[in-house]
């Protein structure tokens, strides 16, 4: 082992050129050599950085990142379940040969129990989530979850009444919320911490694509006029949860999907398993399924679950969900009765949101995730109340400020999408220690469904009842979020999932978030610095 290490380390100088410091080497050494929990969080930074260097990871066009490109793709089908039962029930829900296969034409109360009770399934799977991943492993967990979601798919497309119908969505909320929350687990740690950010944001980004292939499929199956125009599209949701990943151990896997040249004992891939390693708890409660204690045992963990909960609450009740579920009624209200233009402009409106939800995944590691937060909340505001200004029954109505309320539903969501959708999957994973990731998610999971059944159960009698009302609620609720966003949420851009530790062990989290943040950019300034300088050296 020791020659290995000492390759390595010849390899981080010749990377970085001959002006690195004994300092920065001896870093290095202490990683390779296993002592990485003696390290300062600024000897790991620097660690990292040269880590990185030595082994840049896989090569943009290469197989193996074609490979890992397929694997994340394949993770994210998880979350394009999500996207499509909320979009396809909302489709099914504006035709009429399903309103009136079960009779549900005018009947607030049962629409509300039938969106529900896929959210009392998400609710439940909180049981199998925290439990298998850690038990069988992340890709058994996925797996086991899609199984589920496919019986429920089936059973929900062949229902002959409505006890079978919900039975059936019970299913299907269950295995969606078991796979999807294994995969965010899955997803953090497979991704490394340079690219972590963009990875995580597209994973929660493709709710959007499961949004895009529901909408889409209901347009022409809208215009059969036998049952099979229901059947069909819920039938469909079975097709993403058919693709399943392979499991490996964790450093081949590291080895494979981060290293360069698939060296175990890269000082890259050295410094990832020390982090893991030194982050796992030695008292087993992390094994102990039923065992929530390590994640409320301090203040910081604490502090980390309660921004797992602002997401969660804010994710769901920003006025996002009023849109994804009840979109038609919400178009019907607005004066659009045409139930085969309600399906397009669903259509468009998934396609609007997916271009959102890309974007601010694209920016999430530049912009950094407290001010991406931060401003979609406040363009939640502002949305909502223009919205209920255009939508209410004060003043003149007429089409053009009916189209103009729609046109802002749809950008309401774009702008939702593009700074919150990419932050629903990253952000919890970041904030929570590694020893409570699984369950960590799965618990943030449970908050978010049981938050979501105020959409589910809450909404179909609130928009009867209040109609245009029903957005000054959300939009009240969202000056709330933003005032708990700018107090409480911290900063975790361009910091590893372990070196957080530093944010949470701090008096002040916020304050210690932006102190890190702010040396994590001098260093990064400082790094471009001595490479164009080393170019430069080299040159000449």
């Amino acid at each position: 082992m020791a020659s290995n290490n000492k390759g390595s380390v010849q390899h981080v100088e010749g990377a970085v050129g001959h002006d690195v410091t004994t300092e920065k080497v001896d870093t290095v050494g202490t990683v390779l050599a296993g002592q990485m929990h003696d390290m300062s969080l600024e000897d790991r930074a620097a660690a990292l950085r040269l880590a990185q260097q030595a082994d840049p990871g896989l090569e943009p066009f290469s197989w193996r990142m074609f490979t890992f490109t397929l694997i994340v793709l394949v993770c994210c089908m998880c979350s394009g379940d999500n996207g499509f039962d909320g979009t396809v029930m909302s489709s099914i829900n504006s035709m009429s040969q399903y309103q009136q296969y079960f009779n549900l034409k005018g009947k607030a109360a049962s629409t509300g129990i039938i969106f529900g009770m896929y959210t009392v399934g998400q609710v439940v799977a909180f049981f199998p989530a925290s439990y298998l991943p850690d038990k069988v492993g992340r890709r058994w967990s996925m797996f086991c979850g899609n199984v589920v979601l496919m019986i429920g798919a089936l059973v929900t497309c062949f229902a002959t009444n409505m006890s079978m119908f919900i039975a059936g969505r019970f299913l299907t909320g269950l295995g969606c919320t078991t796979a999807s929350t294994s995969a965010k687990s899955y997803m953090s740690e497979i991704t490394s911490p340079a690219s972590r950010g963009r990875w995580m944001g597209l994973l929660n980004s493709f709710y959007y694509v499961g949004q895009l292939i529901a909408s889409g499929i209901a347009i022409p199956f809208g215009y059969r006029t036998d049952n099979w125009a229901w059947r069909s599209p819920i039938l469909l949701q079975a097709a993403p949860a058919i693709i399943n990943v392979a499991f490996e151990r964790a450093v081949s896997i590291l080895t494979k999907l981060h290293s360069r040249d698939m060296d175990p004992h890269s000082p890259l891939i050295q410094l990832e398993i020390q982090e893991i390693e030194a982050n796992i708890s030695m008292s087993g409660a992390d094994k102990r399924w039923w065992d929530f204690r390590a994640i409320f045992n301090s203040a910081g963990n604490r502090y980390r679950f309660g921004l797992c909960a602002i997401v969660s609450i804010w994710g769901q009740l920003s006025g996002n969900g009023l849109i994804t579920y009840f979109l038609p009624v919400l178009l019907l209200q607005a004066g659009i009765t045409d139930s085969n233009r309600q399906r397009v402009l669903n259509f468009v409106n998934s396609i609007t949101s997916f271009i959102g939800a890309l974007s601010g995944t694209a920016i999430v590691d530049k912009v950094g995730r407290r001010k991406l937060f931060l401003t979609a909340e406040i363009c939640c505001v502002c949305g909502m109340a223009i919205v209920a200004g255009l939508l209410s029954d004060a003043g003149p109505q007429n089409a053009m400020r009916a189209n103009a309320g729609i046109s802002f539903i749809f950008l309401f969501m774009v702008l939702f999408s593009f700074g919150i959708t990419p932050l629903q999957a990253l952000y919890p994973a970041e904030v929570l220690a590694f020893e409570n990731r699984a369950k960590g998610l799965a618990l943030q999971g449970w908050v978010t469904n049981a938050v979501s059944l105020i959409n589910t159960f809450g909404l179909p009698s609130a928009l009867a009842a209040l109609t245009w009302k029903t957005y000054l609620i959300f939009m009240v609720w969202d000056v709330v979020g933003v005032i708990t966003i700018y107090w409480l949420v911290v900063e975790t851009k361009q910091l590893s999932l372990e070196d957080v530790d530093e944010v949470f062990m701090a008096p002040n989290p916020k304050k210690r978030s932006f102190e890190l943040a702010k040396l994590a950019r001098e260093r990064a300034k400082r790094d471009q610095e001595a490479l164009a300088v080393v170019s430069v050296r080299h040159e000449l």
